[in-house]
């Protein structure tokens, strides 16, 4: 969600003042709320009041923005039935609005940043890794027409209209992956304008096309293996979106076996309370979309994980919609899903079962915890 959700992540890993230089690693590490908090935004847009979304554009890169996200995740089986889940998430981050000069190639003021992962599941592993660049010669960017948005040779990409392709490697992991929508945009919160806390600005654009058909191949070391599954994308855009008495955020992706899904973002208080602006989704099978409030929705904890990194993630939950008549659980399919970036955080694939409307419905999906491990993994 906010992010993916500019995810919490890393105005500060990157020089504000950067504009032709090299990028440079910033020593000193800020709070979520702090990275995605009000603050001084100068004259960057800020999403008040709901807009007309258009597509394919959207899909597309909204630079007067001070930070956006495209947000992929997937749980996949191969031919022989060995269970995987994937993660691909480019950010985009203007360091100041003002238009750059186009005097030369190498000045810009936009910064890209990935994050890729990829769950083993019958391995019990998994594999992250993450890749920034300036947006210029080529190293990084996002357009509308052709769609396609990168960071040196991971990149999201439009075959056409309805098909995308998702291609991200690493020494130990890859994927090569062709999607194909199979519902259209859900505009989530009001009418695509999702408020996260109370001051005007403070909320995002955000979308989602929450079922893709999924063919390709992932690779674990040199072992090749051909997949297909059901992937989700979440997109949002933003200048400004937690507020300083926000900790982080539980969010919640998952695709059903009727081929209904639920999004719900729980946003956490300093306190330890739930934010009432907490809020998401409900996907008919038809693609038609209701919005749920916090008091729609209950998300229980059932289990915890410890990080051997430090910090304790929720790790099980038993979520009920008395208005679906939806009573499921959601477990994780491996415990150690936590990416170890600049800032760490739990990202993994989960199972879910239990009942609607009296009958059994399983489903899998995708969860997403922050503000539960503040520090970077790059001290531990």
């Amino acid at each position: 969600m906010l992010r993916r959700h500019g995810l919490f992540l890393l105005l500060l890993f990157l020089h504000p003042g950067l504009v032709a230089a090299d990028d440079a690693a910033a020593s000193s590490r800020s709070e979520l709320a702090g990275l995605l908090g009000a603050g001084e935004s100068g004259e960057f847009a800020r999403a008040v009041d709901p807009r007309t979304f258009s597509f394919p554009a959207d899909h597309g890169p909204h630079e007067a923005f001070r930070n956006e996200w495209w947000y992929f995740t997937g749980n996949l089986d191969s031919e022989d039935g060995r269970r995987f889940g994937f993660e691909l998430t480019i950010f985009r981050f203007s360091l100041s609005p003002d238009p750059v000069a186009a005097d030369t190639e190498w000045r810009t003021n936009q910064v890209y940043i990935a994050h890729f992962a990829v769950t083993d599941a019958d391995g019990d592993a998994f594999y992250a890794a993450e890749k920034s660049a300036r947006g210029a010669l080529g190293l990084a960017g996002a357009q509308a027409d052709p769609f396609r948005v990168w960071i040196d040779d991971w990149e999201i990409l439009g075959v056409d209209d309805d098909t995308w392709r998702i291609v991200a490697g690493h020494e130990d992991f890859a994927v090569d992956l062709e999607l194909t929508a199979l519902k259209p945009p859900v505009l989530n919160g009001d009418a695509g304008l999702s408020q996260k806390s109370d001051e005007p600005g403070n909320a995002s654009y955000y979308y989602t096309m929450p079922r893709w058909r999924t063919d390709g191949a992932i690779r674990i070391g040199k072992d090749v293996h051909a997949v297909s599954g059901a992937s989700w994308l979440d997109r949002e855009w933003s200048t400004s979106a937690l507020a300083d008495d926000q900790q982080g955020w539980d969010w919640f992706a998952l695709q059903f076996a009727d081929n209904t899904e639920l999004m719900f973002y729980g946003l956490r208080k300093t306190d330890g309370t739930q934010d009432p602006l907490s809020s998401g989704t409900w996907i008919n099978a038809d693609g038609s979309s209701e919005k749920l409030t916090r008091e729609q929705v209950t998300a229980e904890v059932t289990k915890l994980w410890e990080s051997p990194r430090g910090g304790v993630y929720p790790a099980g939950w038993r979520i009920s919609i008395e208005d679906k008549s939806l009573f499921v659980e959601v477990t994780p399919v491996i415990a150690d899903q936590e990416l170890s970036t600049i800032v760490r955080y739990w990202e993994g694939a989960v199972d879910v079962s239990g009942t609607r409307d009296g009958e059994p419905i399983e489903g899998r999906g995708y969860v997403e915890l922050t503000g539960y491990a503040e520090d970077s993994s790059a001290d531990d």
